[in-house]
């Protein structure tokens, strides 16, 4: 955390880049990353309850203390988001509102912008008729009812579901579980909405011009491998440090497998996503692409690929690799530094272009928040037992073995 408070501080400081483009970009690039694994563990644990499934009630504890990250993970985006909306870096070209207006009226110092031909009025040279064309979503009212709305929902699930599950350890409720099954279902509804939009609205429309219908789903497989990453790492240093005896090798072999499972969701989507863009080549479409093929991108964008999706495919499928620890531990550590460079590649060739330079800022700031995101978990896990006493698949859960 220290080294990413110098980082944050220093980059800020010897920033040369325009309005600080270099700085809250990798500030745009660490905030959504670690904030979408948070809001991936709350999915997460949402859909384990939905499904009623009994493996992973062990688990539970290890669910909420990531979604506990939550708060400054979305105060973070606010902030990154606002200070766009106040002009403070240009990460987001729709913001400027001149780009909307075909005409503009100058008097002197003072420029208005029109959208009819009106007297003194000229042709206004940043309008930009596809970003006009979106004007009614990119709407400052709407844009930020969205933004309010998914926060706001996220939030409230997750306080909701900590407050139940510390509940029930205090006593046994068949109630109270039923209640965190229904309002499990009801917020998937939300999530299956607002992880795409908030997507389109915090990643895509950095490339304005350009659209996917497919990018909603593979920002989510991207959040929720990291998750499962993460939790697979966290686990085996819990109990190599005594903690979670109860979690014995067939959970971390179904943690495995999930590891592996949504990597292939992952891969798969990716290679969609690419491949009906680049065959039907249709130009607006296919300006992302050309953006990370034929610049300095090209090869951090195919390795990306291939660690992605080479690593935990060869490495992982065989059921003895999934059970070995070490084989474990080395895909997760590649494939989690591939997966925030492929979040780093959604962020900084649509706002950097040209102009990007990778040096000790990133990795400073990548460790601080790293920190951040490790000290808010473990703290969260030591406010609550590391298991549910009182989860009515508590047992069920202890008993699985295969």
């Amino acid at each position: 955390m220290g080294i990413g408070l110098v980082a944050l501080v220093g980059g800020y400081l010897t920033d040369d880049t325009h309005h600080h483009q270099r700085w809250w970009a990798n500030l745009l690039v660490n905030g959504f990353f670690w904030f979408s694994i948070s809001l991936a563990a709350l999915f997460f644990y949402a859909l384990n309850y939905a499904v009623e499934a009994a493996w992973s009630a062990i688990l539970k504890r290890v669910w909420e203390a990531i979604f506990k990250f939550l708060p400054i993970g979305a105060g973070i985006m606010l902030f990154i988001l606002l200070a766009g909306q106040f002009h403070a870096h240009h990460l987001y070209h729709w913001m400027d509102s001149s780009l909307y207006h075909e005409y503009m009226i100058t008097d002197g110092d003072h420029v208005s912008y029109v959208d009819t031909m009106e007297a003194g009025a000229v042709a206004n040279p940043n309008y930009d008729h596809l970003i006009a064309h979106k004007g009614a979503y990119f709407a400052p009212a709407f844009y930020w009812f969205r933004t309010i709305a998914y926060i706001v929902t996220f939030l409230v699930f997750a306080m909701l579901f900590r407050k139940w599950s510390l509940q029930e350890d205090e006593k046994p409720s068949l109630d109270l579980h039923y209640k965190q099954f229904r309002r499990s279902a009801l917020f998937l509804v939300f999530f299956a909405v607002f992880s795409s939009t908030l997507s389109w609205d915090w990643l895509m429309s950095i490339d304005t011009h350009w659209f996917s219908t497919l990018y909603g789903w593979y920002v989510f497989s991207g959040m929720w491998v990291s998750l499962l990453i993460f939790a697979n790492v966290l686990l085996v240093w819990l109990r190599s440090k005594g903690y979670f005896p109860e979690v014995n090798s067939s959970h971390m072999h179904d943690l495995s497998k999930w590891m592996f499972a949504i990597s292939m969701l992952w891969s798969y989507l990716w290679v969609s996503q690419f491949l009906l863009i680049w065959y039907s080549n249709i130009p607006e479409e296919v300006t992302y692409y050309t953006q990370r093929f034929f610049t300095d991108y090209k090869w951090p964008f195919l390795i990306t690929f291939f660690v992605n999706f080479a690593i935990p495919f060869y490495m992982l499928i065989a059921r003895d690799a999934k059970r070995n620890v070490k084989y474990v531990l080395i895909v997760a550590f590649l494939i989690f530094i591939g997966h925030f460079a492929d979040v780093y590649l959604m962020v900084i060739p649509g706002t950097m272009f040209d102009h990007n330079v990778f040096g000790l800022f990133e990795v400073g700031l990548f460790l601080g928040f790293l920190g951040l995101f490790i000290n808010r978990v473990l703290t969260a896990l030591s406010k609550a037992p590391l298991i549910p006493v009182n989860h009515p698949m508590l047992q069920e859960s202890k008993d699985l073995h295969h």
